[in-house]
């Protein structure tokens, strides 16, 4: 039985949009590459730099950088940020177009951030274009 994943539309730079498969979200950290970037991999410590869109599992996004037109920056593999990034943008290229399907444990787990529009248990899938390391 093959994983499918949410297809997200759009090249490195522009905004995504995601369209769900009829199936429901998979088990774990699906991370798959839609651009494989030629840049160097991103190592756990480094301050990466991304554009990025957020959106729960069939629900609408909650939150993406597109919009604002600035990348944001963020230590990688430390816990910084939620364990669905750290695992899934470590040991990648910058250049790469990536998405994510983070699981609740990796996310923001039963609690989710109601006021950010993140059900508790939500599934969160993410496209992430790396773009530095700062």
């Amino acid at each position: 039985m093959s994983i499918e994943l949410p297809q997200a539309s759009g090249a490195f730079g522009e905004k995504p949009q995601l369209t769900f498969p009829a199936s429901g979200a998979p088990e774990g950290l699906q991370v798959q590459v839609l651009s494989e970037g030629d840049g160097p991999q991103v190592a756990a410590g480094d301050n990466i730099v991304v554009h990025y869109l957020g959106q729960s599992w069939g629900g609408g996004v909650f939150d993406n950088s597109y919009d604002r037109g600035a990348t944001i920056d963020f230590p990688i593999g430390i816990g910084a940020v939620i364990g669905g990034w750290d695992q899934g943008l470590v040991g990648q290229n910058i250049g790469s177009r990536l998405l994510l399907s983070i699981p609740p444990e990796l996310g923001y787990g039963e609690r989710g951030v109601p006021q950010a529009g993140i059900a508790g248990g939500a599934t969160l899938v993410f496209v992430v274009d790396i773009v530095d390391v700062a």
